[in-house]
């Protein structure tokens, strides 16, 4: 079995990749390793959210305020 190794650069906001960066060092892994195994086990959870083309979402643009909100909060 051959591994796809191609190069992408990917951008973290800085707290990201020092906690990225912090869990590469405790495990002495690599930060590759590291996102990579975020990926596969958060991907499940993201799988569960909607996507952006899901016609049970508001439209983009409309109002989604509270306002109709039923508890009359």
């Amino acid at each position: 079995m051959t591994t796809d190794k191609r190069k992408q650069s990917l951008y973290f906001p800085e707290t990201m990749l020092e906690s990225i960066q912090h869990e590469a060092d405790r495990l002495d892994r690599s930060l590759s390793w590291i996102v990579q195994r975020c990926v596969k086990v958060g991907l499940p959870e993201l799988r569960k959210l909607p996507s952006t083309d899901d016609p049970t979402l508001p439209s983009p643009g409309s109002d989604t305020t509270a306002s109709g909100d039923a508890s009359g909060g």
